[in-house]
């Protein structure tokens, strides 16, 4: 029969073990503590500038240009009605079937940039074929504006990293929206003027569509409401921050010095 072994436990032993039960205890409250804002990023997913709140009650207007040409004109004159410069992102093919829209837009001092070139859902190419397709169409807008584009919105919405990262070795960025007008579904002018004045915050960027039914008719009444609760309406490139900026989980804009959790960190040479 064996011999029982014994553990002697000194004062000292005891005082370390209680130490490392308690530091386990803190680091799991820690933990669970942060988690949520951890987790938010642990993807190491790049994201599109969305919006760029800030205490300036500031909104930009967007619209995406990829088949249609019918209402452009009226566009122009109601945005200019209301002095109004907003931002026109472009497919290449829509530039070359409207040349002279694209010179009236720019002429009229709104900004025209990239929506791609042929509109395809970016994520399904390869990396040269993402720069491809951007450097056509922001050929063909330099050719008539004079001005190659700094910002591009995706067809579809639809990004992932190397999108994002191809754009910035090109020193460009990708463009969502927090307010999304919906006019391409045909929604009366009422319903597309109550989904935008509803959702607008400091910062917010609007997405419309020209040739979109209702888009002309709910416009100008937007556009009034939004002045009259005291928002200047510039162009993205005016709204966004300038410098080094960070990206919280939503896309949500925020200069890097007020410490916020990045999901992406760079530059741009735009103003605030």
């Amino acid at each position: 029969m064996g011999k029982m072994k014994y553990i002697i436990i000194t004062k000292k032993m005891m005082v370390i073990t209680v130490f490392a039960v308690f530091a386990v205890v803190v680091a799991m409250c820690v933990s669970a503590a942060v988690l949520p804002e951890m987790t938010a990023n642990a993807d190491g997913k790049k994201l599109p500038i969305y919006c760029a709140p800030s205490d300036k009650k500031t909104v930009s207007l967007s619209f995406d240009a990829a088949w249609g040409n019918e209402d452009t004109e009226q566009l122009i004159s109601i945005l200019k009605q209301y002095n109004v410069k907003a931002t026109f992102f472009v497919v290449g093919e829509w530039v070359d079937k409207y040349p002279e829209s694209v010179k009236a837009l720019s002429d009229a001092g709104h900004e025209i940039m990239n929506h791609s070139n042929t509109h395809p859902d970016m994520i399904k190419l390869s990396k040269t074929e993402m720069a491809e397709e951007i450097n056509a169409c922001n050929d063909k807008i330099e050719k008539i504006t004079g001005k190659r584009p700094t910002l591009f919105r995706a067809p579809y919405g639809s990004y992932n990293n190397t999108l994002i990262e191809v754009l910035e070795e090109m020193g460009m960025h990708c463009i969502q929206w927090d307010v999304d007008s919906l006019d391409w579904k045909d929604y009366t002018a009422d319903k597309i003027y109550n989904r935008v004045t509803e959702k607008v915050q400091n910062g917010s960027i609007c997405l419309f569509h020209n040739a979109a039914k209702h888009t002309p008719e709910a416009l100008g009444d937007i556009i009034e409401k939004l002045q009259a609760d005291g928002y200047t309406l510039l162009p993205i490139s005016e709204n966004i921050y300038k410098g080094e900026f960070t990206l919280d989980h939503e896309g949500r804009q925020v200069p890097k010095q007020t410490g916020a959790v990045s999901t992406t960190s760079t530059k741009i040479k735009t103003t605030k």
